[in-house]
């Protein structure tokens, strides 16, 4: 049997995590089992879906590299389809026009209430024999059995029964045509020859109903396997509330996708005690049966350490066309200035996202405003002599490296009799603005000679006039 999965988000917002690892996980079984990944918009919901809801989807997908072999499919581009199997289970007597008008229907919600017995439609349509009602559209409702059981055999949680005495007859199609969310998704599964199914468990309830109008239509229902949600970390389930949920904004925010991934992976999913994997290792070792059943607790700092060993193993050139894209989203223009392959070395062991390299890589491109307050309590006249030596030397330095400019900064160090720390931070707010950067010696030689030069006179200047 050739492996067949689908995610199938509904376009009523962004992509989030939640979403992001269903999705991960069905393109891993599909790549593991050298299957089939389809991507299925569910966008019967006219009122919600959005086209922009469906560009963040796929700007998503394409962004997290979770590359689909069949699709995107609409499902408001299937009506047509829809309707001829909503005629197929009406003449095969699996399926009945139901009247009840929603005052009936909430008379019969409230009488069960009274009654403490669980809400549900009742099948009064069901055998109904007498002449329809004047002026009612009516609704189809799949006739789903009466008695028997529904076993789902669940990869994740195991072997699940629902009674079916249990499960009312379900809407398939409204009033006004519009097929139902649990119908559709039965028809696409059979049309696509979907062969296992990796959702959230919040679907878990829909199954047997799923299961039922399959077999109704003699398919073959497909593996399931309910993914637990995905909890914040104080342990309620995962939203807005909790900062980032939108897969797009982690993009905003300077995660590589491939860390995103990483860390998606490991929510309830295991292998050893292994933390770090590459995309080819996921596929490699990722098996659904060993996603733990119970939900897991999203961790920010374990993804900003994961994104942070991922930017050290990333290939400096491509980590240098990202830096431009970040530098010029603030406006920073990079072409003037040294190579970003050599700002990339000093800068990718020390941060954890993007956009905290884009900020530390400014200097290399731009003047600094203003001396950071707290920073600039460096620029003193004790520290006027080492700064005015160390300008007097890069001046006639000959070689412009890392090294001779290190040399250079420990003689002046040792010609004073002070700790090399005395030279080099009075040294690094002069170039910088503030006590934070890379290491001196690599600051400068990317800056260069002349931008080393201004900056050593703009801080001589400060201190002799006590202004930038």
């Amino acid at each position: 049997m050739s492996v067949r999965t689908r995610f199938a988000p509904s376009p009523t917002g962004y992509l989030h995590v939640g979403g992001a690892r269903t999705a991960l996980f069905s393109w891993l079984y599909a790549r593991r089992h050298k299957g089939t990944f389809i991507l299925r918009i569910e966008d019967t919901d006219l009122e919600r879906s959005t086209p922009q809801a469906v560009q963040a989807i796929l700007q998503s997908m394409d962004w997290l590299g979770l590359n689909y072999d069949e699709g995107p499919f609409y499902q408001t581009r299937h009506f047509e389809r829809y309707h001829e199997v909503v005629k197929q289970l009406l003449t095969a007597g699996r399926a009945y026009r139901c009247y009840c008008s929603k005052e009936e229907l909430e008379a019969m919600r409230a009488a069960q209430m009274a009654r403490k017995e669980k809400p549900r439609y009742n099948g009064r349509c069901r055998e109904r024999r007498d002449p329809p009602p004047v002026g009612i559209e009516p609704v189809i409702r799949f006739k789903n059995p009466l008695d028997g059981e529904v076993v789902v055999e669940d990869q994740i949680h195991g072997r699940v029964v629902f009674q079916n005495r249990e499960l009312d007859d379900l809407i398939i199609a409204r009033a006004d045509g519009t097929p139902t969310y649990n119908f559709t998704v039965v028809v696409d599964d059979m049309d696509m020859r979907v062969t296992h199914v990796i959702r959230g468990d919040d679907h878990l309830n829909n199954t047997p109903r799923q299961i039922n109008i399959m077999q109704a239509l003699n398919a073959t229902p497909p593996v399931y396997a309910h993914v637990p949600m995905i909890l914040g970390p104080d342990g309620k389930k995962l939203s807005k509330r909790h900062g980032t949920v939108s897969v797009m904004q982690y993009e905003e925010e300077g995660f590589l996708p491939e860390a995103l991934l990483n860390y998606l992976v490991r929510l309830g999913w295991s292998h050893g005690d292994g933390e770090v994997f590459s995309i080819a290792e996921m596929i490699e070792k990722f098996d659904i049966r060993d996603v733990n059943k119970s939900a897991a607790a999203f961790n920010p700092e374990k993804l900003l350490w994961l994104n942070q060993h991922h930017i050290k193993q990333a290939g400096a050139d491509r980590l240098a066309k990202l830096l431009r894209d970040y530098l010029h989203r603030l406006g920073v223009d990079a072409s003037r200035g040294p190579p970003l392959t050599e700002v990339i070395e000093p800068l990718r062991e020390r941060s954890k996202t993007l956009v905290e390299m884009a900020n530390a890589s400014r200097i290399f491109y731009e003047d600094f405003k203003d001396y950071d307050p707290a920073a600039a309590k460096n620029l003193t006249m004790e520290s006027k002599p080492a700064l005015a030596a160390l300008r007097e030397q890069f001046a006639v330095l000959k070689d412009w490296s890392a090294v001779a400019i290190h040399g250079v900064v420990n003689a002046v160090a040792e010609q004073r009799g002070l700790k090399l720390g005395r030279v080099a931070q009075p040294l690094r707010v002069a170039v910088c603005g503030g006590t934070v950067s890379p290491p001196i010696d690599v600051t400068l030689k990317l800056l260069g000679r002349e931008r080393t030069l201004n900056c050593l006179d703009r801080a001589l200047a400060f201190i002799d006039g006590g202004r930038a």
